[in-house]
């Protein structure tokens, strides 16, 4: 009996490692902050989704100034959080300047790549949402114009852009689409009043449906498309809430559940290095259908988005990806 209850005990302590690892996690935030109803909260709702799990604390920094960023990751690093989410691709740099200091700890960083062995890179591919999104501010549109406001101009955002296009040339050739970018600094991310004015300029010239890929900023798109009695397209978090009945879907980038996923490979030892790419097939882009919006999505929208997922999974319809070339064909 006593031999048994050694051996237990001793295949214990060999399975414990990989069972679960003792994990101190945190995160970086990018510009705007942790409650900007967008692509930052959501990454902290993965992150709070982890610590409600497991109890596990997740630190957190929330950036508001460009040098922080390398002095946040680093102070986390010489504290010994690990693994260490980034958020955003301006902290690409950052990254790779502090991961190569500290090749022991873990690095998570998202929407962009660094080729180190301890930073798992997270890339979307956003034009597949995009798509979806498109699709249905075609089908939803009445004027056969619509608007789509981005919030720093860079190829990342232009990559929103010419998904949400092809998206609604498939469902009416003739469409326009009416395009403004906020800004090209990363102030470009947290201006609502500046959304609201682009919003309402697209609007007088007959948009009825605009889409923002614009950070907090797209918080004064939804807000002045609303007010006009116009739809709104959200972006990252599902943001169908913030206006019910006046928000047509929010198109989803599961940075949440990139987030959680990677502090869960960490805490179960599986965590690797190297880089991740979350499209349709992999549930990490998509669009929002709940309550708030229910009644704006038709039967036959619903078929038509099930359908085009569906062919994009399968290579029957390939979305142009901006960043692949810089160009957009369906411009």
């Amino acid at each position: 009996m006593r031999r048994l209850v050694l051996t237990a005990l001793c295949a214990l302590m060999l399975a414990w490692p990989a069972a679960a690892q003792q994990i101190r996690p945190a995160i970086v935030f990018d510009m705007g902050g942790r409650f900007d109803r967008s692509f930052n909260e959501a990454v902290h709702r993965g992150g709070q989704e982890f610590q409600r799990t497991t109890g596990i604390q997740v630190a957190e920094f929330e950036v508001t100034q460009e040098p922080q960023r390398e002095q946040a990751l680093r102070n986390f690093a010489r504290r010994g959080q690990d693994p260490i989410v980034a958020v955003g691709f301006a902290q690409r740099g950052a990254v790779q300047a502090v991961a190569a200091e500290f090749p022991q700890t873990r690095f998570i960083l998202i929407d962009s790549v660094v080729n180190l062995p301890n930073v798992q890179s997270v890339t979307f591919r956003e034009e597949q949402g995009s798509y979806l999104a498109g699709l249905m501010a075609a089908m939803a549109s009445r004027s056969g114009r619509i608007g789509f406001v981005g919030g720093m101009d860079i190829p990342l955002i232009r990559k929103f852009a010419c998904g949400y296009v092809q998206g609604a040339r498939a469902a009416n050739p003739q469409i326009q689409v009416l395009q403004n970018m906020t800004g090209s600094t990363p102030a470009a991310w947290r201006d609502p009043v500046r959304g609201a004015e682009l919003a309402r300029s697209q609007i007088e010239r007959g948009a009825d449906v605009i889409f923002h890929a614009a950070g907090g900023t797209g918080v004064g798109v939804l807000q002045a498309a609303a007010d006009a009695g116009r739809l709104g397209i959200g972006v990252d978090s599902n943001q169908n809430h913030l206006h019910p009945g006046r928000v047509l879907t929010s198109m989803l980038k599961r940075v949440d559940v990139a987030t959680r996923l990677g502090f869960e490979q960490a805490q179960a030892g599986t965590w690797r290095a190297g880089p991740r790419v979350l499209g349709l097939a992999e549930d990490g882009v998509g669009v929002a259908i709940d309550d708030d919006n229910a009644a704006l999505v038709t039967p036959e929208m619903r078929a038509r988005l099930d359908q085009a997922r569906a062919e994009v999974v399968a290579g029957r319809i390939t979305v142009h990806d901006f960043m692949a070339d810089n160009s957009c064909p369906v411009q």
